[in-house]
């Protein structure tokens, strides 16, 4: 009938992880059950996230007397006492535990230093030595674990109903009975008046709550139910002979032979519901698991004090529901105002903060650091942040993660619609200027210098501003497919007809001079023969380009914080470089020839024109390479088209506004006889 220990253990972790007590005192009965407490215990206390203060082991045999002993133990107390972090001390022991507790509390003047006391089912408040001096008001608020008990009908007025003459036949009662209250009971063969200073009548229910209380407890709960488990089983195995006998016919041995181990099988199987309501029974282990109350110690100023029931353990119950506590019935000790007690060795860490262990102390004791960039904590006390997803990122606070924007270069964007404009604006210039120089093909102006060259070029830059429409917009499969090769190819397509100019000028030039053998490589098939064969090339590389590693739509959730790039991955950046590397090669030799062809005879410097028009180009995609390597985003989108809309821009103004400005507004300029005349004058200068 004897409660098991066990249940008691986790009921302690519970209340302790209730409340988040995590830094507690151990105060322990210095014997073999002692030390199984403190090794259970200190397992558990760990296992469950909390720590042990200290631990200390009381002796049976304390020298109260012993003043070398008694100053090192209050030394030590007050050591205990005054840290403001420890206030839960757990005690297990029995009544002398207790003194020694109130002993060396009171010799070292500690009762301002007011904890919380939890105490198990060995300890007991019920001294009245306690209360000689009020010094029980130290252990208001305490929170006790009890054997289970219920409220038996009849048992307060049977209590209330004793008197002295009871004592008569019992020695017990009478020791029991002088000793509460303070007298002898009187002697029944002498007179009344000479018997003693017995004055009155006494009952039990006029002594205060620290002598006796009117309540059955967890151990006579356990001795009742005992003794009506017995009755029954009796009953059960009388119940049993009784139908034996009906049955054979035949006397059989009444229950004064009965043996103790006979009574073992009806013990086992019997169940019943006792006076108080509670169902009884024994289970597979042959125990009844009766559990333990959780009592609260109320206290009075007439120094009494009241036990009230604020919770319990039941075994019995289901997995998570073994625990009950009600804290709104609990009454804290009056220093701390009502307010839930705190016994923590480090302050709770808020969220967006991580538990950093300190050195040389236990995992309790801690201290709080932000967490690392793109984690969070959305709890108190995480011992590690977590990581954000990769489609989200960390708050300000680094306390919850926010879905990241998608972004890319959208048409809508202030920076999209105007190089989106610029791109339409530039294209719708260069498809006029072609419309210019198809209706006045037949001029000498449009004639000079190769007309299909100067068609083949501006059909090119017209594709180039286009182009960068592709990059407007979120990015798809086939877009990404297309936009670097189409880049690519359209402008080596535009500076090899650059390139086929500048040479057929100097051709032109050379074919001029006396007894020159050049006249017969003058003509179209030179030209676009180098545009074909330089364009070729290129578009081999982006065949190899897409054949192998092409390009795809991607998304870059890490370059910035808070957005997710949509982006075109180059698929192999060796071929992204190596398209725009050959582009700058071409670059470079167009400019070259073209520089030092810049003081040839032509009539309009078309030599000098192209010069200037490839040295923008040239510095436009030098600083092109840095600028796109050192940014991310949308950012690089918008830098490419730039350098798209730049290059493309400077071949077509350099190139072609003097001209258009002769054909639109100098139409007398743009006649045989003029452009000969030039011609002539400008080989006079350079001879």
């Amino acid at each position: 009938m004897a409660t098991n220990e066990d249940p008691q253990y986790m009921g302690i972790i519970n209340l302790l992880q209730h409340f988040g007590w995590t830094w507690v005192g151990l105060f322990v009965v210095d014997d073999d059950s002692g030390e199984h407490f403190l090794e259970t215990m200190e397992l558990l206390l760990s296992q469950n996230g909390i720590c042990s203060a200290f631990s200390t082991q009381i002796r049976n045999q304390e020298h109260f007397h012993d003043s070398s002993t008694q100053k090192h133990r209050t030394q030590y107390l007050y050591q205990i006492f005054k840290s403001p972090k420890a206030r839960i001390f757990i005690l297990y022991g029995y009544i002398y535990t207790i003194m020694w507790i109130w002993y060396f509390i009171t010799q070292g003047a500690l009762g301002d230093k007011y904890k919380v006391w939890i105490t198990t089912a060995q300890s007991d408040f019920v001294l009245a030595s306690l209360d000689q001096d009020g010094s029980l008001q130290m252990f208001q608020g305490a929170l006790s674990f009890r054997i289970h008990s219920s409220e038996v009908p009849g048992f307060q007025a049977f209590l209330q109903a004793l008197t002295p003459d009871w004592t008569k036949a019992d020695d017990f009662l009478r020791d029991f009975w002088q000793e509460a209250f303070d007298c002898p009971v009187p002697d029944p063969k002498m007179p009344y008046k000479l018997s003693g200073t017995w004055a009155g009548e006494k009952r039990l229910e006029n002594l205060i709550a620290p002598l006796f209380e009117l309540r059955m407890s967890g151990h006579s709960y356990g001795i009742y139910n005992a003794i009506y488990a017995v009755a029954h089983a009796l009953q059960a195995l009388f119940s049993s002979r009784s139908k034996h006998r009906s049955v054979f016919g035949r006397k059989r041995g009444d229950l004064q032979d009965l043996k103790p181990w006979e009574l073992h099988p009806f013990l086992r199987s019997i169940s019943f519901n006792n006076s108080a309501g509670e169902s009884i029974s024994f289970n597979a282990n042959k125990e009844v698991r009766a559990g333990f109350d959780v009592m609260n110690l109320v206290t009075f100023p007439n120094n009494s004090f009241l036990n009230v029931k604020v919770g319990g353990i039941d075994p019995n119950a289901p997995d998570g529901k073994e625990f009950i506590i009600h804290e709104d019935m609990i009454t804290w000790h009056r220093n701390f105002n009502q307010v839930r007690p705190i016994s923590v060795c480090s302050d709770s860490c808020p969220l967006g903060y991580q538990k950093r262990k300190k050195e040389g102390k236990k995992f309790c004791c801690y201290d709080c650091v932000p967490c690392p960039e793109g984690k969070i904590s959305n709890q108190t006390d995480m011992a590690d942040c977590l990581e954000c997803p990769e489609d989200q990122y960390s708050s300000k606070g680094q306390d919850q993660c926010i879905p990241k924007v998608i972004i890319f270069m959208s048409y809508k964007d202030p920076l999209g619609k105007g190089l989106a404009s610029s791109a339409a604006f530039f294209s719708l210039i260069t498809a006029l200027v072609l419309g210019v120089f198809i209706k006045h093909k037949d001029t000498p102006i449009v004639k000079a210098n190769n007309r299909e060259l100067t068609y083949i070029l501006l059909f090119s830059l017209l594709l180039c501003f286009l182009s960068s429409f592709l990059f407007l917009g979120r990015p798809g499969k086939l877009t990404c497919l297309l936009q670097q090769p189409i880049f690519g190819t359209t402008f080596s397509l535009a500076v090899s007809c650059v390139l086929a100019k500048t040479i057929t000028v100097v051709m032109a030039f050379m074919a001029t001079r006396p007894g020159s053998n050049m006249r017969k490589w003058v003509g179209k098939r030179v030209g676009l023969s180098i545009v074909f064969s330089c364009s070729f090339i290129q578009v081999v590389i982006c065949i190899i380009w897409l054949g192998t590693f092409p390009p795809f739509p991607d998304l870059d959730k890490n370059s910035l914080s808070g957005v997710i790039i949509v982006q075109c991955n180059e698929g192999s950046p060796f071929m992204f470089y190596l398209v725009l590397g050959y582009m700058g090669l071409l670059s470079t030799i167009s400019f070259i020839v073209a520089f030092l062809a810049r003081k040839l005879p032509d009539t309009f410097n078309e030599a000098k024109l192209i010069t200037f028009s490839m040295l923008i180009f040239c510095s436009v995609w030098l600083s092109f390479v840095p600028s796109y390597l050192s940014i991310k985003g949308t950012a690089m989108v918008a830098v490419e088209i730039f350098s798209i809309l730049a290059s493309s821009a400077g071949l077509l103004c350099f190139i072609f506004s003097f001209k258009c400005y002769v054909i639109l507004f100098k139409p007398e300029l743009n006649n045989r006889e003029q452009l000969t005349r030039r011609k002539v004058e400008n080989i006079k200068l350079s001879i």
